[in-house]
């Protein structure tokens, strides 16, 4: 069984690293032939290494206490374990999430997961994806701070301009000193822009934005398929200047409407120019950050030396043992769900030998009762009834041989589910923890033979005056007069078109000025 073990967890080991590659490899590929161009041109690719201190992604995406790692929220922002709920669908709500440090690496592409949800056909107010050069924690664009300095990529659920070109993906530029534009979308200010619906879409939407060697591509996955890589060409903007150094973040904000706008991934990458070497992982750790890190593990070591004294001179009679042998191992975990799997199995086995049991009892007792019956109509009248009495047994004799005969058949089944489960129970090589799938197809198939045995073998036994009938219906009881049915549509009328009234004064009401 250990070696069985081992060798599955060498597989499985052998499998995620072939998969590794091949992600890496088809990442590599797509990347050559986004929509940037650049492979087509002739140009080389950037070297892209991803950074895990400015990404964050589900499951296990907070921790105890609730934060995000390497993130900080602010606002109506709700972290979960698989996604970050910028605001939800409330009027008036505001939140944002952002890195806690400045990234210090010049071209940069990030990948944006998120779904955009709502009851109404319009929503509002939208989703923003900026990198600044400071974090704008709170204000009005879109939950985040005005006059920023750096880039911001909206997307923009509500139509403020009433031009009906909305939602639309809106990218707005800013050196720190413009208003955001909120009356007319931005679209004053901004630097380019497109019209995608993103809301209430079968699959999350996803957004990729590029920035390397002073140009900036947006690409949108409109959701429609569950392709990741399903991308269209939304903008670029050449001759974009962005800070050296920035935060990345994303916002949201609801107005008199209101949407969710979950975040399901942030992922953020490095481009390093070709030719250049990238840099090491430790050069991006300040000195002072690496002291402070090893004065703290070397305080959580002091701390945990000190527990194992106490704990060995609380418990002599374990000093000397493995502690990982109190916990339980990912085969161990399996090789008990499938022995558990196998107890049930035995017990539907052992409770179909009950009804079997039942059914041969039931049997016995119909052959007798009828032969009672024909012992009777022979003892009446020897003379006429001898050759229905004959014919009587013979058809009895028939029915019990059909019978054992078919009761001989599930017991050869429900033997070879034993033989078949004691097998896997006591497997004779590695193999045949991999045939433990085959296994339990096989018990499936052998309980469906069973169980159409035994519903046919009941269905024939069964006398035809005892089958059962579907019972009647009652009488349908009168209660509604035509008076009552007349004032009952006039009520539902009134009561609609004051439905309908409400509703239009609260859309009214519901349209948003800044």
């Amino acid at each position: 069984g250990l070696y069985a073990a081992e060798s599955k967890m060498a597989a499985v080991w052998v499998l995620n690293g072939s998969l590794l590659m091949l992600f890496c490899l088809g990442s590599r590929l797509l990347h050559a032939t986004d929509a940037t161009g650049q492979a087509e041109k002739g140009h080389p690719l950037p070297h892209r290494r991803f950074e895990y201190k400015y990404s964050f992604k589900g499951p296990h995406l907070v921790q105890a206490d609730g934060s995000v790692p390497f993130w900080v929220h602010t606002g109506n922002a709700i972290p979960s374990a698989d996604q970050i709920r910028i605001t939800p669908s409330l009027k008036s709500q505001r939140g944002s999430v952002w890195t806690k440090n400045k990234s210090i690496f010049e071209h940069w592409e990030i990948e944006v997961t998120f779904r955009v949800t709502g009851r109404g056909r319009i929503g509002a107010d939208g989703l923003a994806v900026w990198f600044t050069e400071g974090q704008g924690l709170e204000g009005p664009v879109f939950g985040a701070a005005d006059n920023w300095n750096g880039v911001g990529i909206f997307f923009d659920s509500f139509d403020n301009d009433a031009k009906k070109n909305n939602p639309a993906v809106v990218i707005v530029g800013n050196n720190g000193k413009l208003h955001y534009d909120h009356q007319n979308d931005g679209s004053t200010q901004a630097l380019a822009s497109c019209q995608r619906d993103f809301r209430n879409k079968p699959y999350p939407v996803r957004a990729k934005i590029i920035y390397y060697q002073k140009t900036l591509h947006v690409l949108i996955n409109n959701g429609f398929t569950p392709n990741k890589e399903d991308y269209e060409f939304c903008a670029k903007i050449d001759n974009m200047v962005l800070p050296s150094q920035g935060y990345f973040g994303i916002s949201a904000a609801t107005g008199g409407l209101a949407d969710d706008h979950d975040v399901l991934s942030f992922l953020t990458f490095q481009l390093t120019e070709p030719g250049k070497m990238a840099p090491p992982p430790d050069t991006e750790i300040p000195e002072k950050d690496k002291e402070k890190y090893q004065e703290e593990f070397e305080h959580f070591q002091q701390e945990l030396d000190k527990k194992k004294e106490e704990f060995q001179k609380e418990h002599p009679d374990v000093e000397g043992q493995i502690t990982d042998d109190f916990f339980e191992s990912v085969s161990d975990r399996e090789l008990r769900q499938i022995f558990e799997g196998q107890n049930r199995i035995h017990l539907e086995i052992k409770q179909l030998n009950r009804q079997l049991d039942m059914i041969l009892d039931e049997q016995r007792r119909y052959v007798s009762t009828l032969s009672e019956e024909i012992l009777k109509k022979g003892a009446g009248d020897p003379g006429q009834q001898g050759q229905v009495s004959l014919q009587g047994f013979d058809t009895v004799v028939k029915t019990q041989e059909e019978v054992l005969r078919q009761v001989g058949e599930i017991r050869n089944s429900v033997g070879e589910t034993l033989r078949v489960v004691s097998g896997i129970q006591h497997p004779g090589s590695a193999g045949a923890v991999y045939e433990t799938t085959q296994h339990f197809n096989d018990i499936k198939e052998h309980l469906h033979v069973v169980k159409r045995d035994i519903e046919h073998l009941v269905q024939r036994n069964m006398p035809s005056n005892e089958k059962p009938k579907c019972p009647e219906l009652p009488p349908f009881p009168s209660c509604l007069s035509t008076v009552h049915f007349f004032i009952f549509v006039a009520v539902q009328t009134v009561l609609f078109i004051g439905y309908i009234m409400y509703r239009s004064q609260q859309e009214a009401a519901a349209k948003k000025f800044f």
